[in-house]
C-alpha cells in the first residue's frame, strides 16, 4: 500500500465497528464522572485490558499483537469519540515504550514489553521541564555515570500517568557542555525512588493524572541505558514523529464526538415550530464540521501509513506534524461548533460538548505545541 494512496480495509472497517460498540458500551459511561472526580478511569482501562487494547502497539515477539498504525490511529479515535482521558491510557504506554522498541537492548524489551502489552503495567515519558518544554536542549535533569550505575537528578514536569505508570522513560544531560549532543535516554522504574508531585487540576484531560516527576539521586543501573550516551534528542524526536500520528487522531475522535453530539441534538431540538436541523444556517455549520473532521481523518491515517511502510521518503516528520496540527486545530474548532449548536445548554455539563472543547485545546499542546508543529512544516517547505 503506497502511502500517497492508502485506503482502509475491510479488516479496518470491522474493527472500527467493534471498537465504536466497545466505546458506547464500556467507556462512555464512565467518562462524566472520570472528568467531574479528575481520577483515573480505572474501570475503563480494565475495560481496554479485557479487549486487549494494550497489546495493540507491541510487536508481536513481545507479547503484543503488532497491528499496523491505522489500526491503532482507529482505536485512539472511537476511544477519544467517548472519552478523551481513556485515549490517552492506551496512547500512554506505547509512547512510552517506542524508545524501548525502537533503541533499547534485547534484554530490557523482553524484561518489559511483554508487560505493557498485557496491561499489567503502565509508562509514561519524561521529556519537558519546567523551562525546556519546546526548547528541549535546555533540560536540566542530569544523570552521572557512576561504576555500572547512573546517578539520576532532576524533575519534568505535565508527565501524563504520573504515579499510575510502573514505568518512566526519561531524558536527561550526561553531557551539560554538549547541549541537545548531550542527552540521554533512560528507562526508570517507579520503584527506584521516583517522587511524584500533587496532580494539576486541568482544564481537560481531568480522567488523565498529570503531574511532575522528580528524581534525587536515583540510582539507574547501566543496563536501562537506551541506546547510547548523547544519543537521547534523536530518540526523543524519532519517538515524537511517530507517536504524533496517534495525538492527531485522539483529536479526531474527540471532532467526531462533537458532530455526533451536535447532530443528534439538532434532530431532537426545535424552534421557530420545526427541528433546528431543517435551519439552513445551522446545516452548514454541521457540513463544515463534518468535512472538517473527514479532512484531519484522512491526513492522519497517511500519517500512519507513512510509518506503516518505513518511512521510505523521509516525509514523516512534516506529515506528521502537519496531521497532528490540522487535527487538533479542527478539534479545537469543531468542538466550540459543537457548544454553539448547542446554545444556552452546550455551556452546561447536562451534556458532553463542553467537555470535548476542554479535552480539545491540549492536542494543540502536547506533543509538540501547533506553533512547533508549524516550524517542523515550515523547514520542509523552505529548507
Amino acid at each position: 500500500m503506497d502511502s500517497a494512496t492508502f485506503a482502509l480495509t475491510d479488516i479496518h472497517r470491522e474493527f472500527r465497528d467493534t471498537l465504536r460498540r466497545f466505546a458506547d458500551d464500556r467507556i462512555a459511561p464512565h467518562a462524566a464522572q472520570a472528568d467531574r472526580d479528575a481520577a483515573f478511569p480505572k474501570a475503563s482501562f480494565d475495560a481496554c485490558v479485557e479487549l486487549e487494547l494494550c497489546a495493540l502497539g507491541i510487536p508481536e515477539a513481545y507479547g503484543g499483537a503488532g497491528a499496523d498504525m491505522i489500526t491503532q490511529a482507529i482505536m485512539a479515535e472511537e476511544l477519544a469519540r467517548a472519552c478523551a482521558s481513556t485515549s490517552v491510557t492506551m496512547l500512554i504506554s506505547k509512547l512510552g515504550m517506542l524508545p524501548v522498541m525502537n533503541f533499547a537492548s534485547e534484554e530490557i524489551k523482553q524484561t518489559y514489553l511483554p508487560r505493557i502489552a498485557s496491561g499489567e503495567a503502565q509508562a509514561s515519558y519524561c521529556l519537558s521541564e519546567a523551562d525546556a518544554g519546546s526548547d528541549v536542549a535546555s533540560m536540566r535533569t542530569r544523570a552521572v555515570k557512576d561504576g555500572d550505575s547512573y546517578i539520576l537528578t532532576g524533575a519534568k514536569h505535565w508527565i501524563t500517568n504520573a504515579g499510575v505508570s510502573d514505568t518512566y522513560t526519561v531524558f536527561a544531560s550526561t553531557d551539560p557542555d554538549a547541549g541537545r549532543k548531550g542527552i540521554s535516554c533512560f528507562l526508570v522504574e517507579a520503584g527506584w525512588g521516583v517522587e511524584i508531585a500533587p496532580h494539576e487540576d486541568k482544564m481537560g484531560l481531568r480522567g488523565s493524572p498529570t503531574a511532575g516527576v522528580m528524581f534525587d539521586e536515583i540510582r539507574v543501573p547501566a543496563t536501562h541505558l537506551i541506546g547510547q550516551e548523547g544519543e537521547g534528542f534523536r530518540i526523543a524526536m524519532h519517538t515524537l514523529d511517530r507517536s504524533r500520528p496517534t495525538i492527531g487522531s485522539q483529536a479526531v475522535g474527540i471532532a467526531q464526538g462533537a458532530v455526533d453530539a451536535a447532530a443528534a441534538y439538532m434532530g431532537e431540538r426545535t424552534a421557530f415550530g420545526k427541528p433546528i436541523a431543517d435551519l439552513q444556517g445551522l446545516r452548514f455549520m454541521i457540513a463544515d464540521m463534518a468535512m472538517k473532521t473527514e479532512v484531519a481523518r484522512t491526513m492522519t491515517y497517511r500519517a500512519c501509513s507513512i510509518i506503516d511502510q518505513g518511512d521510505p521518503h523521509g516525509e514523516l516528520s512534516v506529515m506528521g506534524a502537519m496531521a497532528k496540527c490540522f487535527a487538533s486545530d479542527t478539534a479545537m474548532e469543531v468542538a466550540t461548533d459543537a457548544v454553539q449548536l448547542f446554545g444556552g445548554y452546550g455551556y452546561t455539563k447536562d451534556f458532553p460538548v463542553e467537555r470535548f472543547m476542554r479535552d480539545a485545546k491540549i492536542t494543540q499542546i502536547y506533543e509538540g505545541t501547533n506553533q512547533i508543529q508549524r516550524v517542523v512544516i515550515s523547514k520542509g517547505v523552505l529548507g
